[in-house]
């Protein structure tokens, strides 16, 4: 990450930027290409609106885009950037260093931004961002173990400093629950054949890389790519969930943003998959919430051709009002 640019308008550069994945490589000295495009930069802007003194909360802050985004769109604001990625925090102290005045950088879940903001002595926001797909960098580097890409140790965790690492896991679940988080947090239907293998390869030692973990779940169900999903791409992404608790984090996030923000605040909320996106629209279903449209947004043709992540991206912005106020 030591080499990522921020640009900020008028202070830094010209762009906004953020470190995003590449799928399409052919071989090894393929995978460190990045595309710097922030997902739906101009929509969460927009949805936010932010204002001259504003404080805003960038809640998933990666590579920064949003942040810098919030601030090119008006410099008298203010942002509280939260990452649990120990790398992501190094990287912004460096990058945004001129604009240290109006951002605080906090190591955190979002899941404990309300005690945050508290601490920080910080009543309430007016704003709040959240991109909830996985940073580009953590995807990129082997030591991670995130990629099925890859060869690294299987650990997958966003904070490497804590919790138990994806082998961990696997080695401590039964065969019926490894299966039930492959089938709930990865939606595979193939989840028992695969636990079955992993757990087998677990047992004769042969568990050791994550190419090791892809292939134990290949052997399950074949070789052959789903509508050009990878076999391992399902398992992976359900066994990430679990390790990180993604999906607690993000109904804790929810929960407590009626708290957070103050009334006419808005949150914006970046989703990669159904399962995070049910949750973002059950709790925006609540009375404390007026929806600003009534579906997601989704990035544009012109965005999907620029940058492919974006294609399963989908933003719910709602704006916080009084209990029982909403239409």
């Amino acid at each position: 990450m030591s080499s990522l640019q921020l640009h900020l308008p008028g202070v830094l550069s010209t762009d906004s930027v953020e470190w995003i994945w590449r799928d399409d490589f052919d071989q090894e000295g393929d995978v460190k290409r990045f595309e710097h495009v922030t997902v739906m930069r101009h929509e969460v802007v927009s949805a936010l609106a932010p204002r001259p003194g504003g404080v805003y909360v960038d809640a998933t802050l990666g590579g920064g885009g949003h942040t810098v985004a919030l601030l090119g769109a008006e410099p008298k604001a203010r942002i509280v950037a939260l990452d649990r990625d120990p790398a992501a925090i190094a990287a912004a102290e460096e990058n945004l260093a001129t604009v240290a005045d109006r951002v605080m950088l906090v190591r955190a879940s979002f899941s404990r931004i309300r005690e945050q903001l508290t601490a920080l002595g910080i009543a309430h926001a007016d704003g709040l961002v959240a991109d909830l797909g996985v940073s580009s960098p953590q995807l990129d580097e082997a030591g991670r173990g995130m990629s099925f890409r890859r060869e690294g140790p299987i650990d997958m965790r966003m904070d490497p400093e804590q919790g138990e690492t994806a082998l961990e896991l696997m080695d401590r679940l039964s065969d019926d629950e490894l299966a039930n988080v492959i089938y709930q947090y990865g939606e595979e239907r193939r989840s028992r054949r695969i636990a079955r293998s992993i757990k087998k390869a677990l047992a004769a030692g042969e568990l050791r890389t994550t190419l090791d973990l892809r292939r134990a779940i290949v052997r399950a169900v074949g070789p052959a790519r789903v509508g050009g999903v990878d076999p391992a791409a399902r398992s992976f992404q359900a066994l990430r969930i679990a390790v990180n608790r993604e999906l607690e984090e993000l109904e804790a996030l929810l929960a407590s943003l009626p708290d957070v923000l103050s009334e006419g605040g808005v949150a914006a909320i970046l989703s990669f998959h159904s399962l995070e996106d049910r949750l973002v629209k059950r709790a925006f279903a609540q009375p404390e919430w007026e929806p600003l449209t009534k579906k997601p947004l989704v990035a544009s043709d012109e965005e999907h051709a620029l940058n492919a992540r974006s294609r399963s991206a989908k933003l719910r912005a709602a704006r916080r009002v009084a209990s029982g106020v909403a239409p």
